[in-house]
């Protein structure tokens, strides 16, 4: 696929699965994610001790799971067995942690997109990207459309770029950092994904000029999806999923 050229994927896009309805990075808010009608999906994505790609934003376990440290520290024959839904609400209570091939293949059996955002544990930046590059050129291998990889490490793009280049890359930002346009370039990335305050029209010309696409996160109420729509923008990716409808 030639994302440069072509851009398949859809304007709206469910952050970890259905934002804050379910517990993030669970099948689960996937299934409801898409329940409202979503067709491209955000996750995190990071390495257990033993190299398994699961899904969870934090470094640490505390917040989402049932157990505490880093998670990047314990195998997944541990981190399989944790309860990561129990913290949302009694209704989610024994979700388990997944890995990115359970949620490869929920993709894949519907037809969904995916944001994969590469989430190392400090100190693993490029091996990350590395393993869950390879890991995801081996998922989607022969689909249509693979998914977009993202991160705020260069490092981890870096990875990325050396383990699978055919798979479309992003630069995540929260700052326009001195350096970031160059370094997108040099990564090849097809898309900037900024925090959407960020973007302004200048700013949104100079990606588009290069070839780039221009993503925001975490959009959360009207006025800053219609001014991203005004700006000629290409995707949001949103924690309201029973706000905005994706169709």
């Amino acid at each position: 696929m030639n994302a440069k050229a072509a851009w398949p994927y859809p304007r709206w896009v469910a952050h970890r699965g259905a934002g804050k309805l379910a517990p993030e990075n669970t099948l689960a808010a996937f299934r409801l994610g898409a329940q409202h009608g979503y067709r491209m999906f955000e996750c995190d994505a990071k390495l257990s001790a033993d190299g398994v790609v699961f899904l969870m934003h934090d470094a640490t376990l505390d917040r989402t799971t049932n157990a505490q440290g880093v998670g990047g520290d314990r195998p997944w024959s541990e981190l399989s067995r944790l309860d990561a839904g129990g913290w949302h609400s009694r209704a989610y209570a024994g979700e388990p942690l997944p890995t990115l091939e359970n949620l490869a293949r929920f993709c894949l059996a519907s037809g969904y997109f995916l944001n994969i955002e590469i989430k190392p544990t400090p100190g693993l930046e490029q091996r990350t990207g590395e393993v869950v590059a390879q890991e995801a050129a081996r998922l989607w291998a022969g689909a249509e459309v693979p998914p977009l990889l993202t991160s705020f490490r260069p490092e981890s793009l870096q990875g990325a770029l050396q383990a699978a280049p055919g798979l479309p890359r992003g630069l995540l930002l929260d700052t326009l950092w001195s350096g970031w346009f160059d370094i997108a370039r040099r990564l090849d990335c097809v898309a900037i994904v900024c925090n959407h305050a960020l973007w302004d029209a200048q700013t949104v010309a100079q990606v588009k000029a290069a070839g780039m696409r221009c993503l925001s996160y975490t959009v959360n109420d009207e006025w800053a999806a219609q001014r991203l729509l005004q700006l000629g923008t290409d995707a949001v990716i949103t924690d309201r999923v029973d706000l905005f409808s994706p169709t």
